[in-house]
């Protein structure tokens, strides 16, 4: 009934991905689709404007004479660009392959070999420059296309989308396509090997934006920033194809490093994000409180508490307490603060491809943001499970959302089945076959909880549990998610495969260390300093109270300290974040040896 009152388009009105922008384009043509800074101004783009852009994109495309099912590539940061070729390309029956701005040259030379990519969309001269480098392994590409205007120097498939695009076109109407159809082929980060192809149908991502309206309630007068990057499928799905399900306006942030100056000109009603943002938001006013008064520490920690117990009274799961008289005042002069630094107007956040430590939600939930935590996988299009604001369990990931079925399989992994799961994986049928058993159901590698109200609680990912050896296991991921609360540490791995105690890889906060090092007697500034035995002492001072709630033998025992942040560039991250465990293991390899050189533990 709320998604009919909110001019919701379904999936059979829609029929495809391109069925649904044109029939929102049908319903709101004047309404405001998306907003983008250009020249030093924000501006606005309506829907009967983005439909006259992606005519021009669909008839430039055409130009190409693809073949049905042909691989077309983008490779753009979050605009309306982005949004034209998706829907021109899937208007001619192409098949769209995202790609990451900031992903090495080789695995982006290995995706489009792989997929087949006939023509990439791109945006700069530093994106042609590392192209460049791997372009003699590009030959099956007919055509790049630049948003800026580069010159085409020695290779005539280049022009920009000056040159590229007609001054004008009339839409025309899509070829037949059925909703089972490939519409994507989405490559998963590949924290371990090659990235594999996950292709994704119309029905998979339309049913499953559509399914998640009933746990994400999104209305047509919500104003979103989008800032994870539209080639993960979590911004994807719920940024965009959602966004143009119910109608709402979709704002692109201009980058990371500028989040914070959008979100307090944009205003948002909603943000979708990975669990990194609030982390680093908490981070910063953790930071803040470390530097201010006592005063200001217990009111912070005052208004957390009362809140806490404000928001576990309004799910029914606590009683009504005299504190609460004082919220009022608490709101004021502290709640209130950090939610104007995140625009004053949010109504939900929805966090997402990990897990959000229960320390960060809980203080964000406290002071009035309601933050929900989903589930899901690229394989599942991506939504798994979510929380409702109204039954809330911050430490888990939600309940199911509607017609996704889950049971729990062999080591307490997470099975899933549902209109969601992927048609299988690109060229990879030994692949799709070791993920999803004849009946469909999909296995997700993460072991899991369910509670008597059928939440979802993560325990664990089957890769990514160390085997010590003492035959005793750790979850790596928990521990590092607990030292990372500590504003000393930006970046942390925990290592012990097969050793007899654990080890710590860190990267230290820039602007924490100096501080640090004075504090301990050590110069910042000299490489040595790293190594300091009494820099080494403090560390694991500082490490061991967070694991605390950790059997004992899950204790890191050294550490070997960097300044050297773990990068995409450098090859240490995935293109959405994830640590390359093992990549960091093989570059430190001499460093781990030493740290385990010299010392039995039992």
């Amino acid at each position: 009934m709320q998604i009919q009152a909110m001019d919701v388009i379904t999936p059979e009105q829609a029929g495809t991905l391109h069925g649904l922008f044109v029939e929102r384009v049908r319903r709101t043509p004047d309404k405001v689709a998306y907003r983008h800074f250009v020249q030093n101004v924000w501006c606005d783009i309506t829907w009967r404007e983005m439909r006259d852009e992606v005519a021009r994109w669909q008839a430039a495309l055409a130009g190409l004479k693809l073949q049905r099912g042909d691989r077309v590539a983008i490779m753009l940061r979050n605009c309306p660009q982005w949004v034209m070729f998706d829907q021109a390309a899937m208007s001619l029956g192409l098949v769209v392959v995202p790609l990451y701005t900031v992903d090495r040259p080789d695995n982006t030379a290995y995706i489009i070999n792989d997929a087949g990519v006939r023509a990439l969309l791109f945006e700069t001269a530093e994106q042609w420059q590392a192209l460049c480098t791997v372009r003699d392994q590009l030959g099956g590409v007919v055509r790049f296309v630049s948003i800026d205007k580069l010159s085409n120097g020695d290779d005539p498939r280049l022009k920009s989308m000056a040159e590229f695009l007609p001054p004008a076109a009339q839409l025309q109407p899509a070829l037949p396509c059925q909703m089972n159809e490939l519409a994507s082929i989405i490559y998963t980060s590949g924290t371990t090997g090659k990235p594999k192809g996950v292709m994704l149908s119309h029905a998979n991502m339309l049913s499953n934006a559509h399914a998640c309206l009933d746990t994400f309630i999104v209305r047509g007068d919500d104003l979103l920033l989008s800032f994870l990057p539209l080639s993960h499928t979590f911004e994807r799905t719920l940024g965009y194809y959602l966004t143009v399900m119910t109608g709402s306006t979709v704002a692109f942030a201009r980058s990371i490093p500028l989040l914070s100056e959008d979100l307090q000109t944009i205003r948002p009603t909603m943000l979708i994000s990975v669990p990194r943002i609030y982390e680093r938001v908490y981070g910063a006013i953790k930071a803040k409180l470390d530097e201010g008064s006592p005063l200001k520490r217990t009111l912070f920690n005052l208004a957390v508490k009362t809140g806490w117990s404000r928001f576990l009274c309004q799910q029914g799961r606590g009683p009504w307490k005299v504190s609460f008289l004082f919220w009022p005042i608490l709101q004021k002069l502290v709640a209130q603060k950090v939610l104007d630094k995140l625009g004053g107007r949010m109504r939900v956040a929805i966090s997402g491809g990990a897990a959000l430590a229960q320390e960060v939600s809980r203080v964000f939930v406290a002071l009035g943001l309601p933050v929900v935590q989903g589930y899901g996988l690229t394989e599942t299009s991506p939504v798994i499970s979510g929380n409702h604001l109204e039954n809330n369990f911050p430490d888990s990931v939600g309940q199911p959302i509607r017609d996704v079925q889950v049971r729990i399989g062999e080591q307490n992994q997470l099975l899933v089945k549902g209109p969601n799961v992927m048609l299988g994986y690109w060229n990879n049928p030994e692949a799709t076959r070791a993920t999803i058993d004849a009946d469909g159901w999909l296995n997700t590698g993460d072991t899991v909880g369910i509670s008597d109200t059928g939440h979802i609680y993560i325990t664990g990912r089957i890769k990514e549990i160390i085997v010590m050896s003492n035959g005793e296991k750790v979850p790596p991921g928990d521990m590092e998610q607990a030292i990372l609360r500590d504003s000393l540490f930006d970046q942390v791995m925990v290592f012990g495969e097969a050793h007899s105690y654990l080890v710590g890889l860190i990267v230290l906060n820039p602007t924490a260390w100096p501080k640090f090092a004075q504090q301990v007697g050590v110069r910042p500034d000299m490489p040595e300093s790293l190594t300091d035995s009494r820099v080494q002492a403090e560390v694991l001072n500082r490490i061991a109270p967070h694991l605390s709630g950790f059997p004992g033998y899950a204790n890191v025992h050294r550490a070997l300290l960097l300044l050297e942040p773990w990068s995409v560039e450098n090859g240490l991250l995935t293109p959405t974040l994830k640590l390359r465990r093992t990549e960091v293991a093989k570059r430190f390899a001499g460093e781990i040896k030493q740290l385990y050189e010299g010392h039995k533990r039992g």
